[in-house]
């Protein structure tokens, strides 16, 4: 495993880590915690110590899997966890609640550290958030608080549009030393304004959704149904045909004979001298371990 710093933080990332959205049910499967155990486990045993979670993943289950997982290993400081707020909906029907309030903000960060069963997160991240509701100085000046309270180490932005260059060029001044954005080889928007910005001001990036939701790994062809319990299944029909085809395309023209696709399509991602880690889901441990050898892919350019 390779580890790269993550932008002006004092934290040695690997430049792959674990995403951790379908530990949360959305993904066709329910995990229970010894497959969460396994998963883990075999990011340990690679040198993986970067884990990528949300509150509304399964509304505090992922963190709470990882939280289980942790505190029975007593390895606290062994991993980097970065967790998001904003998506809290514990009640989903409300019109009421401001999920991105100061005050709700900050409950949110208490459930999660009581979920993952720890005094403090890494980082910890504005969650694909509105302008409006970004441009708040009461809540970067509670969460500034929480950092000098020591319940974060560090905060970050994961912008919602992969072109969000308000929120990116405004890190610096909200004190946010990370962005979390889309990119894959099917999605290169970030290259033209937002990498550049972060390189101006020394942030680090995860790349989020770097095998495209899985269309990058080259299992599926283009028609690929999915189960109702998987969110691609409610992916636009057209879109995931045109996807499908294009990854064809790739397979055919630019992946080299013998090659795993979705190694080579994590490696695409760490090439771009921007990009900090690619943060791919996982279903399985022998998934972690596809996932870790991009970091020793020799991309040829």
């Amino acid at each position: 495993m390779k580890y790269r710093r993550l932008g002006q933080t004092e934290l040695q990332v690997s430049v792959v880590g674990v995403g951790t959205w379908q530990f949360g049910g959305a993904w066709g499967k329910d995990f229970t915690q010894d497959e969460v155990d396994a998963i883990l486990d075999k990011a340990a045993e690679l040198g993986i110590n970067l884990i990528d979670t949300a509150e509304c993943y399964g509304h505090h289950l992922s963190e709470s899997f990882i939280g289980d997982y942790i505190a029975r290993r007593k390895s606290r400081s062994d991993w980097v966890i970065a967790t998001k707020f904003g998506h809290n909906h514990a009640d989903r029907e409300s019109t009421t609640i401001n999920y991105w309030s100061p005050e709700q903000v900050l409950i949110q960060l208490e459930n999660s550290l009581k979920a993952l069963k720890t005094d403090y997160v890494d980082l910890y991240q504005f969650h694909s958030g509105s302008d409006e509701v970004f441009d708040n100085d009461a809540l970067w000046t509670m969460l500034d608080k929480q950092v000098q309270a020591g319940k974060v180490r560090n905060l970050g932005i994961s912008i919602g549009s992969n072109d969000n260059l308000h929120q990116t060029d405004a890190a610096s001044k909200v004190n946010a030393k990370a962005i979390q954005v889309v990119y894959n080889r099917l999605d290169q928007t970030p290259e033209n304004r937002v990498f550049p910005s972060c390189e101006r001001q020394d942030l680090g990036v995860l790349a989020r959704v770097p095998l495209a939701s899985g269309y990058l790994s080259g299992k599926y062809k283009p028609g690929a149904e999915f189960a109702d319990n998987d969110v691609r299944s409610r992916h636009n029909k057209e879109q995931t045909l045109i996807k499908l085809q294009k990854v064809q395309e790739i397979q055919q023209n630019e992946l080299p004979e013998g090659v795993n696709m979705a190694e080579w399509a994590l490696a695409w991602c760490l090439k771009h001298p921007a990009v900090t880690s690619v943060i791919p889901g996982c279903k399985s441990p022998e998934q972690v371990e596809s996932n870790a050898r991009a970091a020793d892919f020799d991309f040829v350019k």
